[in-house]
């Protein structure tokens, strides 16, 4: 199913994803409190995490290094890495990521959330993982944001190995991994609005 969905992302108009204006990087206290009550005010959140990858054997990652949450019309991006969490970040990420009251919906999470217990100490709850809740009954394997874009959407996502395997732990990020990051997150809960709606019909 995979190798087929890619042949066809050939041809398919390119997924336009989130623009750099509706991301925020929260970096400040006033940054976290616009956070926090924006994600507050959802029922269902975008989720994502993003690491410094590892390349020598035995090498034990120190990820995430950073957190990607997204509403409907903004992506949040907290970075956890070169230094630790303020306060007032580190409480943003509690409140939300432990509240039973908003969904957290991503691709592949079981390893974010892991990590994000080691790193942080904090238990996510309230979460789907649309690489199995979405597939199709048929399919055995998960459901990659790639494929699904294309099935539901039509469109193919770019996903650059190239940005996949930056240093995701820098102070400063580039464009291209802010958006990349970005629309991790947000892609994920408009996939999700779609499914539900698709499904409720």
């Amino acid at each position: 199913m995979q190798t087929t969905v890619s042949a066809v992302e050939l041809v398919l108009p390119p997924y336009q994803g989130i623009a750099i204006a509706d991301v925020r990087m929260v970096r400040t206290d006033q940054d976290a409190a616009a956070a926090l009550a924006a994600l507050q005010a959802m029922d269902v959140v975008g989720f994502d995490t993003e690491s410094k990858p590892t390349f020598l054997k035995g090498e034990v990652s120190t990820g995430p290094h950073l957190v990607q949450l997204a509403t409907d019309s903004t992506a949040w991006l907290f970075q956890i890495g070169a230094q630790p969490p303020t306060d007032a970040i580190a409480h943003v990420l509690q409140v939300v990521l432990a509240s039973p009251a908003i969904l957290k919906v991503g691709f592949g999470l079981a390893d974010d959330v892991k990590r994000l217990r080691s790193k942080l100490g904090i238990d996510t709850v309230h979460v789907l993982d649309l690489a199995t809740a979405m597939k199709a009954k048929s399919e055995r394997n998960s459901l990659g944001a790639k494929t699904a874009v294309a099935r539901f959407f039509g469109q193919a996502l770019q996903k650059s190995k190239k940005i996949t395997t930056t240093n995701w732990a820098m102070t400063r990020l580039s464009e291209k991994q802010i958006l990349y990051a970005a629309d991790d997150a947000h892609v994920a809960l408009k996939l999700y609005r779609h499914w539900k709606l698709a499904t409720a019909r």
